[in-house]
């Protein structure tokens, strides 16, 4: 009886190493799947974070460039506000001087009057053109979509 109960012990004992075995294998499976995984997972933020570099410079020539060209529009702007203010005061001295209209013909007087009875809506244009194409952009340079803080640049 003694021997019948130590087989059924040591049977219980084997089967029981052979589940525990099986476990151990399942377990090791896991992990080289969980390693494969992993990685795999490495991998893929290894070619994101190349990506978002990538796209981390092109934002910066961006930003470089949409400064560069903002810069070249005032200066534009700029010097199209000071010729139109120097054909205003040509316009002006024409038609104060007594010696130019009597010097001009009558067409040419016309005309004249007309261009110094636009100067209003001439001074008016950058202004408006102004807005305009600052409505326009406004979608692309939105303060919520692109922030110029150059402190981010510098990481």
């Amino acid at each position: 009886e003694q021997g019948l109960q130590l087989l059924e012990i040591t049977g219980s004992v084997e089967e029981d190493c052979i589940r525990i075995a099986r476990c151990f294998e399942a377990t090791r499976q896991r992990c080289c799947r969980l390693e494969q995984d992993g990685r795999r997972a490495r991998e893929q933020l290894a070619r994101v974070e190349a990506e978002r570099a990538a796209l981390e410079v092109k934002l910066k020539h961006a930003r470089n460039q949409v400064e560069v060209e903002m810069k070249k529009r005032h200066r534009a702007e700029a010097e199209l506000e000071k010729q139109e203010r120097k054909l205003q005061l040509v316009l002006e001295l024409l038609m104060r001087e007594l010696w130019g209209k009597e010097a001009l013909s009558t067409e040419q007087c016309s005309v004249l009057s007309a261009l110094a009875g636009q100067r209003l809506g001439a001074a008016l244009a950058p202004i408006r053109r102004s807005s305009a194409v600052d409505k326009s952009c406004q979608s692309l340079l939105s303060h919520s979509d692109i922030s110029y803080d150059r402190t981010e640049d510098d990481l």
